[in-house]
């Protein structure tokens, strides 16, 4: 019998996990099943005293491509066990049914993420949309290639944004406006200028940029590192209102295209 590819690959170097999405045929679309995998290599990292840096990359030519909106592995119907406190979706009916589901999968999920104790780098090359933005924005730093792109264009197919809406925070609101208005590319340059990633780097270069920033972490104090990590935790728990409505509106729209 053959093995299923794993969605997620998880690796540990020198006190380092590298979490890497592993859907490069689909540019790691990320359907339930990878969301969940994701979860369970986070846990594995928080959970190792011996990891004190996690990195968070993509296999293939892209960061990610996204939610999974149309790949064969698509699994919107597929009740995984829950990490939240919400209900099951797979038996509600229209707008309820996603709502439901994206309040798990999505919003909820990168709120567990955001709150991780450890520091979190993602390694962004390639394309990084909608929710390839929503994986990178958890982080609390990003390092780019020089290739590499944001976009969120989802406001073509007449949704407010990705539903952990964070965009405001990420960037400056009138210049998250554009982003979200015209659905154009951010290129990795101008991302740095708005304050969004934290160094852009040769593709070539990119691995060991990241690396060598995650080895400088890892010899700082665990208790002062984590403490300073928390406390930007909390921080943003003033901005979870913003969130949660971007999920009302969301939850909105798909009642009314039912």
């Amino acid at each position: 019998m053959t093995r299923a590819k794993p969605t997620v690959k998880y690796k540990k170097k020198d006190g380092i996990a590298i979490i890497a999405m592993n859907r490069p045929e689909y540019n790691n679309a990320q359907n339930g099943k990878m969301t969940y995998d994701l979860d369970k290599a986070f846990k594995k990292a928080v959970d190792d005293d011996e990891v004190k840096v996690i990195v968070l990359k993509g296999n293939g030519r892209h960061f990610s491509a996204g939610h999974d909106i149309g790949t064969p592995g698509r699994d919107i119907d597929v009740e995984y066990d829950r990490k939240s406190m919400w209900y099951d979706h797979t038996n509600k009916p229209g707008g309820e049914f996603l709502y439901v589901r994206e309040q798990e999968v999505y919003l909820n999920m990168c709120r567990r993420w955001r709150d991780i104790p450890k520091p979190t780098i993602a390694m962004v090359h390639g394309a990084c949309v909608a929710g390839g933005c929503m994986l990178a924005w958890v982080c609390d730093l990003i390092v780019a290639s020089d290739d590499a792109f944001f976009a969120d264009p989802v406001v073509r197919m007449g949704i407010p944004g990705v539903e952990y809406f964070a965009h405001p925070y990420e960037l400056n609101p009138r210049i998250a406006k554009e982003f979200l208005f015209l659905g154009e590319r951010m290129s990795a340059a101008r991302g740095y200028e708005m304050g969004m990633v934290n160094k852009v780097v040769p593709l070539t270069d990119l691995e060991s940029s990241v690396m060598e920033m995650a080895e400088k972490i890892a010899q700082m104090p665990r208790m002062g590192v984590t403490y300073q990590t928390s406390y930007q935790s909390r921080r943003r728990f003033t901005r979870k209102a913003q969130w949660h409505g971007s999920s009302i509106c969301m939850a909105s729209f798909f009642s009314c295209t039912q």
